[in-house]
């Protein structure tokens, strides 16, 4: 193919052009609005499209020594002889599209996070349900009366789930319909002890493992924010707006991800915490491996069978 007139692949010309009547505004100003991380003019879809539709290096190879009249390309290549003037274009696109999500993201996982910190505090902090607790420790010593499991100190979270598959001979009368009736004659007031855990089932409805990796997830996405802009000192004119923006961004977003990576981890302890409390080993429910979410959801379901 002549260095005078190389062609892309059609297709992929086709769905570039396609992309670019889309954006609606000649290459110099969505360059310019690019570099200056400029949302107001591009959206985040435009922006995931302009890396989606970045040249490959063997695009680069074909179109880096030409030296004809651009006028005379297609629209793909003049795209790509305007994404080829700034280095590392695709890396600068990429973090513009994380400044776009930034404030997103951060808001869902801080709003997350005190789910599950206001369900901890709510689980601690109910005297009815504690009393509950007491109650069905008591059933259970009761039953295996003469075992030894019938001195019982304690009992696992997940026993709970027994309550409605234990039933009574010859009878659809399960430990759970017995609790309920054993607590509407003795201490009625009890039975409304989900309104101390209100946070409870939206948190237990948390994929808790998702969660720390979108944490980490934002903290990765600032590093590389970093390293960009201590790349692109050494770019030239070409990068002088987007060094400037990068910075102010940076500046701003750094207390931001400092703030929330210190609430992931109170959140963290809060969690180890209610394990404790419960007498479960915090090392088999670790908050950033999502097996926390396991004990909240024998809670939430505990909760909803009253």
């Amino acid at each position: 193919m002549s260095l005078e007139n190389p062609q892309m692949d059609i297709r992929r010309a086709n769905n570039t052009e396609i992309m670019l009547t889309k954006i609606k505004m000649p290459l110099s100003e969505m360059m310019s609005a690019a570099l200056a991380l400029d949302d107001s003019i591009l959206d985040a879809d435009q922006v995931e499209n302009l890396i989606k539709f970045c040249p490959t290096k063997e695009e680069m190879d074909l179109l880096k020594n030409f030296t004809g009249d651009k006028e005379t390309l297609g629209k793909c290549e003049q795209f790509f002889l305007e994404l080829m003037k700034v280095p590392r274009i695709e890396s600068k696109f990429r973090i513009f599209a994380f400044k776009i999500q930034f404030q997103t993201q951060i808001r869902d996982v801080r709003k997350n996070l005190l789910t599950v910190a206001a369900a901890c505090e709510e689980l601690r902090g109910s005297e009815k349900l504690k009393v509950i607790m007491k109650n069905i420790l008591l059933i259970g010593n009761t039953l295996n009366e003469g075992t030894p499991r019938g001195q019982a100190v304690g009992f696992r979270l997940d026993s709970i789930l027994k309550l409605v598959e234990t039933r009574a001979t010859s009878s659809r009368t399960t430990l759970m319909h017995f609790l309920c009736k054993s607590l509407a004659g003795k201490s009625p007031e009890l039975l409304d002890f989900h309104e101390d855990l209100v946070s409870l089932e939206a948190a237990s409805k948390l994929q808790l493992k998702a969660l720390a990796e979108e944490q980490q997830a934002v903290v990765k996405g600032l590093e590389k924010v970093e390293q960009e802009l201590t790349a692109s000192e050494t770019d030239g004119p070409v990068s002088d707006v987007f060094r400037k923006t990068l910075k102010e961004f940076l500046d701003d977003s750094g207390a931001d991800v400092r703030a929330l990576s210190a609430l992931y981890a109170d959140v963290g302890r809060s969690a180890d915490a209610i394990s404790l409390y419960f007498g479960e080993d915090p090392a088999k429910y670790p908050f950033e491996q999502g097996n926390f979410h396991a004990k909240l959801s024998i809670e939430s379901v505990y909760v909803r069978w009253f």
